[in-house]
């Protein structure tokens, strides 16, 4: 393993992610502007004994992307590079973000199968995490990948795909950049679509007792339940094509006015949750009259729009996020139990509860690999402590055989990994294959992967 170069010891630069608990002082941020660019950078640092972390949008709530030498941002290798328009595949530079792909496909009439609920993210960062949305019918996105382009420690790259070094494919597919340099990726992608969102109210229990038949039923199902409260907030999604009617009761759906559809996320979900946990982080005592303030004001709708407008809130409001995958039929009793011990601790939480479901891949080392999940995220304000309630929760998730999202907090090493997932060795083997001396890599990266 590479200690770095002592001799590179002057000026360093500031890195901190988007919650702003992770920093790193690299002594290089780089932003290549070109392949031959990014691998004349890498082979520098190989041969200076330096370290080189990817950085994507810095979204990630764990250390993964601090770079202890080197951090290097792809933002400037970004775009589509081919589109197979007859197999609706479509080649993009590594470091396009998630923001900006509805406007790159529209031309072909095509979208992104699924989307997570935020989209700073670079796209290399998003599949290197396992990265997922929500939808009993849809992979995260490492399982909608079909070739990428992989760089190593002297610069050369490979081509991977199904047919071309499959194993390492499947491997690299989610490898939290450990591997390499991943530069170009294709994606198999769907015709472009609509959205009819319904957002309805129901109580905790009702729902509870329903989850499965609710989350297999739907095209996209989600919740949200603000802790202290009796009620959810449920997101159901129905897929339809542009211009095509809404089946049943869905038929009259109307379209989101653009004014209307500010108001509404930066407005009413934004500011309002901003006012109600600084508040609640100032006096804890009244979060939980807060809380049922805010999930009263929550009314029925539904409306219609493209599918990445209704998939996608912005976050303006800063938090730390832990979220593990649950085996499916697990969920709702991992709901219970979180809502047991947050009364037993008398713990004061201001942040809902978020729970979603994705189809299971085939993907080594992705969070669904190999079962349908049921994904629970918790959250704590930037401005409160997190550690106790992230911990005693953690043990929740473990005791029922969760696994951590790769990119938010959690305390797992290889030696839990490993039980986790059945090809870890296997990844584990390809990583010391791959870059024998883990100049792609760092402290945090070490302890996952065992690196020594």
């Amino acid at each position: 393993m590479n200690e770095g170069n002592p001799r590179r010891a002057g000026r360093r630069h500031r890195f901190r992610n988007w919650s702003g608990h992770v920093h790193a002082h690299p002594h290089t941020m780089a932003t290549p502007a070109s392949a031959q660019e990014l691998a004349d950078l890498i082979r520098a640092a190989n041969d200076s004994g330096d370290r080189v972390r990817v950085l994507g949008a810095g979204h990630s709530f764990t250390p993964v992307a601090a770079g202890e030498n080197v951090m290097v941002s792809l933002d400037r290798l970004n775009g589509i590079i081919a589109v197979d328009e007859t197999n609706r595949r479509v080649r993009f530079h590594a470091g396009t973000r998630l923001r900006d792909i509805p406007r790159l496909l529209a031309p072909y009439g095509l979208a992104l199968a699924n989307q997570g609920d935020v989209n700073p993210q670079a796209l290399a960062g998003a599949i290197s995490t396992s990265t997922h949305g929500t939808g009993l019918d849809f992979t995260g996105f490492a399982g909608t990948v079909t070739g990428l382009s992989l760089m190593g420690p002297d610069g050369s790259v490979r081509e991977l795909s199904a047919t071309r070094e499959p194993e390492v494919f499947d491997l690299t597919r989610v490898s939290l950049g450990v591997l390499g340099v991943i530069t170009e990726i294709e994606l198999q992608c769907v015709p472009a679509f609509d959205l009819i969102a319904e957002e309805r109210v129901w109580g905790f229990d009702e729902l509870l007792a329903s989850l499965e038949k609710r989350m297999r039923g739907a095209d996209h199902f989600e919740f949200y339940w603000f802790p202290h409260t009796d009620t959810v907030l449920t997101k159901t999604n129905t897929r339809v094509g542009p211009g095509e009617i809404g089946p049943g009761h869905l038929a009259e759906a109307g379209v989101r006015s653009p004014v209307l559809n500010f108001v509404d996320k930066e407005i009413v979900e934004n500011g309002a949750l901003r006012l109600a946990v600084e508040l609640g982080s100032a006096l804890p005592r009244l979060v939980p009259h807060i809380n049922r303030i805010a999930q009263s004001a929550v009314s029925d709708r539904t409306y219609r729009a493209p599918g990445h407008d209704v998939f996608v809130t912005p976050r303006r409001v800063r938090f730390n996020e832990m979220e593990y995958a649950l085996p499916f039929a697990s969920g709702a009793e991992v709901i219970r139990a979180i809502r047991e011990i947050i009364e037993e601790k008398g713990w004061t939480i201001s942040f809902p509860i978020e729970v979603r479901a994705a189809a299971a891949d085939d993907v080594p080392l992705s969070t669904a690999s190999g079962r349908d999940t049921m994904y629970i995220a918790v959250h704590r304000f930037v401005k409160d402590d997190f550690a106790e309630y992230f911990r005693v929760i953690e043990d929740i998730f473990r005791a029922h055989g969760g696994r951590p999202h790769w990119g938010k907090i959690h305390t797992l090493g290889a030696a839990e990994l490993r039980g986790l997932y059945p090809r870890f060795d296997d990844f584990c083997a390809l990583r010391a294959e791959a870059d024998p001396t883990a100049m792609f890599g760092n402290r945090f990266t070490d302890s996952l992967f065992d690196v020594r």
